[in-house]
């Protein structure tokens, strides 16, 4: 996927925060294997709430990536439960913007949003099915057959599946956040707080080092030192690499106040719990990124700085009626 990159303008004078510009394009581009057609979205929306692609036909794509917190686990779920309530290892990231996402999975494990639509139809934890019960599935059903041939011209298939989900997944763009028209020059859109709280998250916190560019995150693989230990070895899991025990992808940060609670494990419920973390300096712990250390930050910058991460909500994706199951 073509990226676009980004650039960092510092603005002085009067603590200005730094400004962050890009070039992303307006909605995420598809593969060229794969362009976006209104029949494939049709499909692709249709097999993301259905529970058609679940063993036991009771969790859907949505269970986890839920609409009302901006697709990412439902409130107050550190890990959703897959068929017969088995339990997989990590949080549901957000899939807002994923299109537009070089690395996906907390591991940067799928290169793209087809890649990753296999993993949780076939994890036993998940969805627990065979590609090939997925195929037959499908293309038992009468509906979806008729489906499949307005957006592919042919039955269904698992390649055709994952490009239908993934082509579903493209349209769930999120730019009319507060500080999209803050940016765009509509000061009214910031409080004096959240205005405070930019210029702490681009400044003295150090916030943008790991979640930069137009979708708050570099896409890369970070050990934050949330435990001296880490059951889940992450990026290790892919390398067999020592050093990189405990890293997983910075998240985006688009939504963050809508998609508690936080971390690879959900283990914190709150943006406080999360600043707080950072601004103690995080865990003893022999891979931690260097930039994680004490910030002396006082408990009004921690107040600001979350004012400001919610400046990132766009309260409009939970009413969506393109973002919501047809009934």
């Amino acid at each position: 996927m073509k990226r676009f990159l980004t650039v960092l303008c510092s603005l002085t004078g009067l603590g200005s925060a730094v400004a962050l510009l890009a070039t992303l394009p307006v909605s995420a581009p598809a593969p060229a294997e794969n362009p976006l057609t209104p029949e494939k979205i049709a499909l692709g929306k249709r097999l993301f709430f259905d529970p058609v692609l679940s063993r036991d036909r009771t969790v859907s794509c949505s269970s986890c990536h839920d609409p009302q917190h901006a697709f990412a686990d439902p409130a107050g779920q550190a890990i959703s439960p897959g068929i017969q309530g088995r339990l997989g290892r990590r949080n549901a990231i957000s899939l807002i913007n994923a299109g537009d996402r070089g690395a996906l999975t907390w591991s940067g494990t799928s290169p793209s949003l087809e890649t990753q639509a296999v993993i949780p139809m076939t994890d036993h934890a998940e969805l627990d099915l065979t590609i090939d019960e997925v195929v037959a599935r499908l293309k038992a059903d009468n509906q979806y057959s008729a489906l499949f041939r307005q957006a592919f011209g042919e039955v269904a298939s698992m390649q055709n599946t994952v490009r239908a989900l993934a082509s579903f997944e493209r349209t769930l763009e999120s730019r009319n956040a507060p500080y999209d028209r803050y940016q765009a020059g509509d000061a009214s859109a910031f409080t004096a707080q959240q205005a405070r709280g930019m210029d702490l998250f681009f400044g003295k916190a150090d916030c943008f080092h790991c979640h930069t560019g137009r979708d708050f995150s570099d896409g890369r693989a970070h050990n934050n030192a949330i435990q001296l230990f880490n059951p889940d070895v992450g990026l290790a899991e892919r390398t067999e690499d020592d050093a990189d025990v405990g890293k997983f992808i910075s998240p985006s940060l688009r939504n963050v106040g809508l998609t508690a609670p936080y971390m690879h494990d959900g283990s914190f419920k709150t943006l406080r719990e999360v600043v707080e973390h950072y601004n103690a300096g995080g865990e003893p712990n022999p891979n931690a990124d260097p930039l994680i250390r004490p910030l002396g930050l006082t408990d009004a910058e921690l107040d600001d700085i979350v004012a400001f991460l919610k400046t990132l909500d766009d309260s409009t994706i939970a009413t969506n009626p393109a973002f919501r199951e047809e009934k």
